[in-house]
């Protein structure tokens, strides 16, 4: 689709891959929702895309809540009427095992990771369906694939999410409306400022920029793909872990066990 004019709506938004993936919206005449909990950060957004005359709206939702949700989609459907675009990004993760988490902490990131993706969809899913075209973007992670120590609640959330997705594309055939899964390996964003990841190191070498998958966001969102993985190169691991999970996953995981345990050491 030509993003001209058309509704773009994105949870998270207030930084890293949500704020920059607005950023690539409004520069291609995109109408930008600016969804997320903190409304100063929100604004801040929403005047770095007011130079590209778009039409935008900030709407500060916690998409864990869905009655939150229900008003937030109220509130667009009352300024724009419809929407073209959903791009399901907000989440996070706490970092530790199993065992020294709360119920509330692992409850908490399916709350948001998972179940905010589910509650906006059913919000906005029904007027897609009934214009015959839309286009839902769920931002997952290349941990939608692989089950990592340390990140276990955050890993289980987005392989809910890529279930779900794989699912409705199904449901959703010959409606006009897609669902596409973006992928990413570790992104350069606050995801890391909750304080359970200060003992370990943030950043690996080949992290990648928010812009980055933001541009994958874009390309997503006119893709008849169920998932791309960014980079692309990382689906040939994804590919051998699914083919070869005896071989893979113990040494996925005795490597994973030997950073998290070093970074509970520092």
């Amino acid at each position: 689709m030509e993003f001209r004019d058309k509704v773009v709506v994105i949870t998270g938004a207030s930084s890293g891959i949500g704020e920059a993936s607005a950023i690539k919206f409004a520069k291609k005449g995109a109408n930008i929702v600016l969804i997320g909990r903190r409304k100063e950060k929100l604004f801040e957004v929403e005047k770095k895309i007011s130079e590209y005359n778009v039409s935008t709206i900030v709407c500060t939702c916690d998409v864990s809540q869905k009655l939150q949700v229900k008003e937030m989609s109220r509130k667009v459907e009352e300024k724009f009427g419809n929407i073209d675009v959903l791009v399901n990004n907000a989440g996070f993760a706490i970092y530790g095992k199993v065992i020294d988490l709360t119920i509330e902490q692992i409850e908490s990131q399916m709350a948001t990771n998972y179940f905010g993706m589910v509650y906006c969809i059913k919000n906005f899913l029904p007027k897609m369906v009934e214009q015959k075209s839309g286009h839902i973007v769920n931002v997952a992670s290349v941990a939608a694939s692989f089950g990592l120590p340390g990140i276990v609640s955050y890993c289980a959330s987005k392989f809910a999410m890529l279930g779900f997705s794989e699912g409705l594309q199904h449901e959703l055939k010959e409606t006009g409306v897609r669902v596409t899964v973006v992928s990413p390996i570790m992104v350069r964003t606050n995801f890391f400022d909750h304080p359970s990841f200060d003992s370990m190191p943030k950043y690996s070498t080949t992290s990648l920029s928010a812009d980055t998958v933001a541009k994958t966001i874009v390309k997503a969102a006119n893709s008849s793909r169920l998932e791309i993985i960014v980079p692309s190169l990382v689906r040939g691991a994804v590919w051998a872990k699914h083919t070869f999970p005896y071989l893979i996953n113990p040494i996925l995981g005795s490597a994973f066990r030997k950073r998290f345990e070093s970074s509970k050491k520092n």
